[in-house]
C-alpha cells in the first residue's frame, strides 16, 4: 500500500527525472501510520540513541519515529539553516552539488544513530550525513528510507562504504 500512495512527477526538477513525491503518502492517515509503524517495528528492539533526519522530508517521518521510539531527533540541514555552531560537508547531487550541516553538539561520542530520509537515489546526501555523524563520534546503526531507487546506485554506494540500508519500497526501472 505504501508504494501505491507515492505520486510520480515526470521531468521534475529537470527533464528525465521521475520525482517520487511522498506528500500524497503523508496526507493519507493510514499510509503515514503504516510508514511510522513499519519503521518503529524494525527498530524497536535496537539500541538507537538518536535519529538523524535529512532535510526536509526526512524530518517528517524521522521525528515521528523518534517520538515513538523514545529517542532524540537531530536535523541535518542545507547550508546556513542551523543557528548554532555547525559542522558541514559538501556533496554531489543527482542534479547538482550542495552542502549539509549538523549542529556540532548534536551527537555524543559512541551514540548509535539511525539515519532516516524519504528517498535514496545516488546516495550523495546520505553519505554526506554519515560523514557528519561519524565526525561527531556517532555510530551509524543503519540508513533507512521510505523509497529506494536501486537503478541509481545509492544503496550499493552506502553498502560499499560499510553501511547497512533498509527501504520500505522500491521503484526499480520505473
Amino acid at each position: 500500500m505504501i508504494k501505491s500512495l507515492i505520486r510520480t512527477i515526470p521531468n521534475y526538477p529537470k527533464p528525465g527525472v521521475q520525482f517520487r513525491d511522498i506528500t500524497t503518502l503523508l496526507k493519507d492517515a493510514d499510509g503515514l501510520r503504516q510508514v511510522v509503524d513499519a519503521l518503529y517495528e524494525r527498530y524497536a528492539a535496537a539500541k538507537i540513541d538518536k535519529i538523524v533526519g535529512i532535510e526536509s522530508r526526512g524530518f517528517i517521518v524521522g521525528a515521528a519515529v523518534a517520538y515513538k521510539l523514545g529517542v532524540g531527533f537531530v536535523p541535518v540541514r542545507k547550508k546556513g539553516k542551523l543557528p548554532g555552531d555547525v559542522l558541514g560537508h559538501d556533496y554531489a547531487l543527482e542534479y547538482g552539488t550542495d552542502r549539509v550541516e549538523i549542529h556540532s553538539d548534536a551527537i555524543s561520542p559512541n551514540e548509535n544513530i539511525l539515519l532516516l530520509d524519504d528517498l535514496i537515489a545516488t546516495g550523495g546526501t546520505a553519505e554526506a550525513a554519515t560523514v557528519l555523524i561519524e565526525k561527531l563520534g556517532g555510530n551509524v546503526f543503519e540508513c533507512a528510507f521510505i523509497i529506494g531507487l536501486p537503478d541509481l546506485g545509492g544503496e550499493q554506494r552506502l553498502h560499499q562504504l560499510g553501511y547497512s540500508t533498509f527501504t520500505l519500497c522500491e521503484f526499480e526501472g520505473e
